[in-house]
Protein backbone atom coordinates (compact mmCIF):
# COMPACT_ATOMS: atom_id res chain seq x y z
CA UNK A 1 0.00 0.00 0.00
CA UNK A 2 1.37 3.59 -0.81
CA UNK A 3 0.98 6.25 1.65
CA UNK A 4 -0.66 9.72 0.88
CA UNK A 5 -0.87 12.95 3.01
CA UNK A 6 2.38 11.09 5.20
CA UNK A 7 3.16 15.09 6.02
CA UNK A 8 -0.05 14.67 8.49
CA UNK A 9 1.97 11.71 10.44
CA UNK A 10 5.26 13.60 10.52
CA UNK A 11 3.25 16.62 12.30
CA UNK A 12 1.83 14.48 15.05
CA UNK A 13 4.95 12.55 15.49
CA UNK A 14 6.81 16.08 15.81
CA UNK A 15 3.99 17.31 18.67
CA UNK A 16 3.46 13.92 20.40
CA UNK A 17 6.88 12.24 20.36
CA UNK A 18 5.38 9.23 22.10
CA UNK A 19 3.54 8.08 19.29
CA UNK A 20 6.87 7.82 17.12
CA UNK A 21 7.77 4.19 17.39
CA UNK A 22 4.13 2.98 17.54
CA UNK A 23 3.23 4.88 13.77
CA UNK A 24 6.15 3.50 12.20
CA UNK A 25 5.60 0.31 13.28
CA UNK A 26 2.53 1.24 11.48
CA UNK A 27 4.13 2.48 8.50
CA UNK A 28 6.01 -0.67 8.25
CA UNK A 29 3.14 -2.90 8.58
CA UNK A 30 1.10 -0.97 5.80
CA UNK A 31 4.20 -0.46 3.35
CA UNK A 32 4.85 -3.56 2.90
CA UNK A 33 0.98 -4.85 2.68
CA UNK A 34 -1.42 -5.39 -0.49
CA UNK A 35 -4.69 -5.55 1.27
CA UNK A 36 -7.51 -6.27 -1.48
CA UNK A 37 -10.32 -5.25 0.88
CA UNK A 38 -11.36 -4.03 5.07
CA UNK A 39 -11.43 -7.73 5.62
CA UNK A 40 -7.93 -8.16 4.64
CA UNK A 41 -6.80 -5.37 6.26
CA UNK A 42 -8.75 -7.18 9.53
CA UNK A 43 -6.44 -9.79 9.81
CA UNK A 44 -3.20 -7.47 10.26
CA UNK A 45 -5.34 -5.02 12.24
CA UNK A 46 -8.42 -6.63 14.00
CA UNK A 47 -8.89 -3.54 16.15
CA UNK A 48 -9.48 -1.12 13.08
CA UNK A 49 -13.11 0.16 12.60
CA UNK A 50 -14.92 1.00 9.17
CA UNK A 51 -16.79 4.45 9.72
CA UNK A 52 -18.58 5.25 6.25
CA UNK A 53 -15.91 6.48 3.97
CA UNK A 54 -12.82 5.85 6.50
CA UNK A 55 -10.74 3.60 7.98
CA UNK A 56 -9.75 4.18 11.84
CA UNK A 57 -6.95 2.46 12.96
CA UNK A 58 -5.56 2.15 17.17
CA UNK A 59 -2.74 3.00 16.93
CA UNK A 60 -0.09 2.45 20.51
CA UNK A 61 -2.49 0.50 22.17
CA UNK A 62 -5.58 2.57 22.06
CA UNK A 63 -3.91 5.92 22.67
CA UNK A 64 -4.13 7.40 18.83
CA UNK A 65 -6.62 7.15 16.33
CA UNK A 66 -5.44 7.11 12.65
CA UNK A 67 -8.13 7.89 10.40
CA UNK A 68 -7.81 7.12 6.89
CA UNK A 69 -9.81 6.71 3.40
CA UNK A 70 -8.25 3.40 1.25
CA UNK A 71 -8.42 2.69 -2.19
CA UNK A 72 -7.97 -1.31 -2.25
CA UNK A 73 -8.28 -1.31 -5.96
CA UNK A 74 -5.07 1.55 -6.39
CA UNK A 75 -3.49 0.44 -3.33
CA UNK A 76 -3.46 3.79 -1.85
CA UNK A 77 -3.94 4.74 1.88
CA UNK A 78 -4.94 8.33 2.36
CA UNK A 79 -4.35 9.80 5.63
CA UNK A 80 -7.02 12.28 6.43
CA UNK A 81 -6.04 12.77 10.39
CA UNK A 82 -4.35 11.61 13.74
CA UNK A 83 -5.98 12.05 16.95
CA UNK A 84 -5.20 10.94 20.21
CA UNK A 85 -7.67 9.24 22.36
CA UNK A 86 -9.11 12.32 24.16
CA UNK A 87 -9.12 13.76 20.96
CA UNK A 88 -11.18 11.32 19.03
CA UNK A 89 -13.67 10.95 22.32
CA UNK A 90 -14.63 15.08 21.69
CA UNK A 91 -18.23 15.37 20.70
CA UNK A 92 -17.33 17.40 18.01
CA UNK A 93 -14.58 15.23 16.15
CA UNK A 94 -16.96 12.00 16.72
CA UNK A 95 -19.09 13.84 15.31
CA UNK A 96 -17.23 15.12 12.44
CA UNK A 97 -16.18 11.71 11.54
CA UNK A 98 -19.74 10.28 11.38
CA UNK A 99 -20.93 12.69 8.99
CA UNK A 100 -17.75 12.21 6.98
CA UNK A 101 -16.56 15.68 7.13
CA UNK A 102 -13.02 15.41 7.66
Amino acid sequence: MNLINRKILEQFKKKHAQSVRPLIVWENIVNQSDYKSFIDLRKTFPSSDYVPHYTVFNIGGNKYRLITEIDYEYQLIDIKIVWTHAEYSQKNNSEKLSRGEL
